[in-house]
């Protein structure tokens, strides 16, 4: 008999890791992908949001009384209006018309407060991230609500160090290379530190839109990819984290997340499938035997309407 859960924060994490079967380079290497889509909200940003609000629990940021705010393009606003749901803060969110409809509506079912903010035709830029994280500023000043502020928190690195240790775990440490669209940077930097406690050998490899590849050096621009190249250098992003970046279209994630439907049946969004591709182009790179594995970030049910 399993063990009973007390509530729904407690099925986090321990999610499971699928080899792909027919998407897969042609040399013997074989993609792994960690479906973070097990998670109760349908996505990894569940981890990093159970982890912001217990550390400010723990050293007092956050009392019981108080309150949260967070700018988001939607996955990071979901999880934490699931957390605060659960733990009884109240919540406000700063997001925008540029993100899936289905995020919006789901951290409002929640219990979220959203504040809405224009985007220029419905496409992701470092202006639009800028204006949200102004926006949210102003509203953790004005309410003295604790704000969590994703791209600089450092206590969501932990909850990605525990999926790197998942992903060791389970398969056995035969991993020779991981693959993660940057966002935030806390899910690439937190499993690859992680990682290469393990075996300082395992390649890393960072996405970003190839619009807007600022990473790489190059100019900022829009994109489509939800969750992923906010526009500009995030601040927990180091140069040392990855062994190379890999640019991908938002043409080629869609593309790739509708043949994970067709040929998987992994209903994914477009950071996964920029993540697949990222990856194939890795085992090309390694050669047989090679394993590499890849995280499905999140469900494309929150995404139907795009």
């Amino acid at each position: 008999m399993k063990e009973l859960r007390r509530n729904i924060l407690h099925c986090i994490g321990n999610t499971s890791l699928l080899v792909l079967r027919n998407i897969g380079p042609g040399n013997g290497s074989r993609i792994l992908l960690k479906l973070e889509s097990e998670n109760p909200t349908g996505s990894m940003k569940d981890r990093m949001a159970l982890a912001m609000i217990a550390a400010a629990e723990a050293d007092g940021r956050l009392t019981a009384d108080g309150s949260v705010v967070e700018y988001t393009g939607g996955s990071t606003g979901v999880s934490l209006s699931l957390v605060c749901t659960v733990k009884g803060y109240p919540l406000h969110i700063v997001t925008s018309d540029a993100f899936a409809r289905e995020k919006l509506d789901h951290m409002k079912i929640l219990g979220a407060r959203l504040q809405i903010v224009r985007s220029e035709s419905g496409r992701m830029t470092a202006k639009l991230t800028r204006d949200m994280v102004e926006a949210a500023g102003i509203i953790a000043e004005e309410t003295g609500s604790f704000w969590t502020d994703q791209l600089n928190n450092r206590d969501q690195l932990a909850a990605y160090h525990d999926m790197a240790e998942e992903i060791w775990n389970q398969t056995g440490g035969r991993i020779d290379g991981f693959v993660q669209s940057v966002g935030t940077a806390a899910s690439l930097r937190g499993a690859a530190e992680a990682l290469r406690r393990h075996n300082e050998r395992i390649r890393i490899i960072a996405v970003e839109p190839s619009e807007s590849p600022v990473l790489s050096g190059g100019r900022t621009g829009a994109h489509k990819i939800d969750g992923i190249g906010a526009g500009f250098v995030v601040p927990l992003w180091q140069e040392d984290i990855a062994d190379g970046i890999e640019q991908v279209s938002t043409e080629e994630a869609m593309a790739m997340a509708v043949r994970l439907a067709r040929e998987e049946g992994l209903f994914a969004g477009t950071s996964t499938g920029a993540n697949v591709i990222a990856a194939l182009r890795l085992a090309e790179q390694l050669g047989p035997d090679a394993t590499i594995v890849t995280v499905m970030c999140d469900t494309g049910m929150k995404y139907l309407s795009k």
